[in-house]
């Protein structure tokens, strides 16, 4: 069965049948308009081209020396009392210097030069052979110039779809590592702060697992109900990122939750109280609904400002602030530690980075450091829309 040919699609066999048409017209052109001027054969041989598009789309060389074939066949079958017209005939190339600009806008570079050399070489040997003196000169100096006009259009045809290639790639493969980052950012946020929790409610639990039995539990509630939280949230993660799968079924969609915000504020300083720091949690502003981007961002920027606080400050209190502005909205979360250890975040983990970057990506500002006084403060501003008015009319 393999060895039977195939016949060839019918796209095919209509280009082709166009460049048998096209020669078909060309000696009607000749043989049957013997008293026509030079410039309707000229034009009608660069109509006649029409019929080469089928070949050109498929073969752009060929259809370039049967464009040259055809033209140079109407020039030397005119009729000879048309001597005084050859310039109007010399038409009949504009259709081949197109054919000319489509193959260096789509060909190889070399495969261009050589088009256009023989192209060159073919119209100046019809011009030198049926003009002479100023005809011929004159003749020269435009076919030079329509062949540079094509090729120039054909050029800058290719460099502008090169050019949109390469906006593309870059657009592709900026939003993948955006994409990357972004993820990075979530997991980071999130699975960095439930292990850091669960790292110090195991180790307390693990010191007075005998002499405070009742404590030990509590730290193992502590772990168990941040280890679901961190679960969840993977869960989440990882069903948003197959979301498109279509073979992600109902299991998929109920994997899926709220993603957490300002509001969860308050069950987030309760974990935190459970690993030992005390988070006193202050609101200033009218409280509101903020779009979900901003809303999520502030969360994790106090999330993570307080697992480097657990972490590394070595206090047992904080306080964040958060205050709805009219134009932003501003987080701040300060303790009173030694402050060394966001500089060891900076040094060996990706928190302040992270931080940084959600900032930076919703156009606000965003400053971490050492206080002068003692401790360690974060801040961020997020910009936030303008309401949207929209006018009631009394009636």
């Amino acid at each position: 069965m393999s060895d039977i040919p195939t016949a060839p699609p019918p796209s095919h066999l209509a280009a082709w049948a166009g460049g048998v048409l096209y020669f078909l017209a060309v000696g009607l052109l000749i043989g049957g308009a013997p008293e026509a001027s030079g410039t309707v054969h000229g034009l009608g041989a660069m109509l006649a081209a029409t019929l080469l598009v089928g070949v050109l789309r498929r073969a752009p060389l060929l259809a370039l020396v049967l464009a040259l074939l055809g033209s140079s066949v109407v020039l030397a079958g005119a009729p000879a009392d048309l001597s005084d017209a050859y310039p109007s005939l010399f038409l009949a190339y504009l259709s081949a210097d197109l054919f000319l600009g489509f193959v260096v806008a789509t060909l190889a570079r070399r495969a261009s030069v050589l088009a256009a050399a023989g192209s060159f070489l073919v119209q100046f040997l019809m011009i030198g052979g049926f003009t002479h003196g100023s005809d011929m000169i004159g003749n020269v100096v435009i076919t030079v110039l329509a062949m540079a006009a094509a090729c120039t259009a054909g050029q800058l045809s290719r460099e502008r779809r090169e050019h949109a290639v390469a906006l593309r790639t870059r657009e592709v493969s900026e939003a993948v590592v955006a994409e990357r980052l972004r993820i990075a950012r979530e997991l980071h946020d999130m699975v960095a702060h439930s292990i850091g929790i669960i790292a110090i409610q195991a180790g307390a639990g693990s010191r007075v697992v005998r002499t405070h039995p009742e404590e030990a539990r509590e730290a193992l509630c502590a772990i168990e109900v941040t280890s679901r939280e961190a679960l969840s949230g993977l869960r989440r993660t990882v069903a948003a990122l197959r979301q498109a799968d279509p073979d992600t079924g109902a299991s998929g969609r109920a994997a899926l939750a709220p993603s957490p915000g300002l509001a969860d504020l308050e069950r987030l300083a309760a974990a935190t109280a459970d690993a030992g720091v005390r988070v006193e949690l202050r609101r200033s502003g009218q409280q509101r609904p903020l779009p979900a981007d901003i809303d999520l961002s502030a969360y994790r920027i106090v999330q993570e400002a307080l697992t480097n606080v657990v972490r590394h400050a070595g206090t047992g209190g904080c306080r964040v602030t958060v205050d709805y502005g009219d134009e932003e909205l501003s987080v701040e979360i300060v303790d009173n530690g030694h402050g060394g250890g966001a500089g060891n975040d900076a040094a060996h983990g990706f928190g302040i980075v992270g931080m940084r970057e959600r900032v930076a990506l919703l156009h606000g500002r965003f400053s971490a450091g050492p206080r002068p006084e003692g401790g360690f403060r974060v801040a961020a501003r997020l910009p936030l829309p303008q309401p949207v008015e929209v006018a009631v009319e009394a009636r």
